[in-house]
């Protein structure tokens, strides 16, 4: 079935209304996402060092260790990636797995990812 998003968008306005007229309620959903003082707990819990954990949020080290710090707090998508990587810890662990070059790894980086893999079952 084809999709009217002009509808679905003018129902919107609508519901808009009927919610400022205390008519109706709006369903809402409230995350609980990860703060500064939960990162470190995290990437101990994968198993990866600073640099690794900051190389795979795509962050600088720097703020990385600003969160651990809890100096400043992570913002966006660094956020979510800290829910998932908190909640889904196989999922985070194989996306860096995958992400990695095999012939770049260390020895100790693939130890440290089975140690990571074994923790995380």
């Amino acid at each position: 079935m084809k999709r009217d998003i002009g509808k679905e968008i003018l129902r919107g306005l609508e519901e808009i209304a009927e919610w400022k007229q205390g008519k109706k309620a709006l369903r809402t959903t409230e995350l609980n996402l990860p703060k500064a003082a939960d990162v470190k707990d995290i990437r101990d819990s994968l198993n990866l060092s600073q640099e690794s954990f900051a190389g795979f949020l795509g962050v600088s080290l720097g703020t990385l260790r600003g969160w651990e710090q809890q100096r400043r707090e992570p913002q966006g998508p660094a956020r979510a990636l800290l829910l998932v990587a908190a909640k889904q810890p196989r999922a985070v662990l194989a996306a860096f797995s995958a992400a990695a070059p095999s012939r770049a790894r260390s020895r100790s980086a693939r130890s440290s990812e089975r140690s990571a893999r074994k923790a995380a079952a």
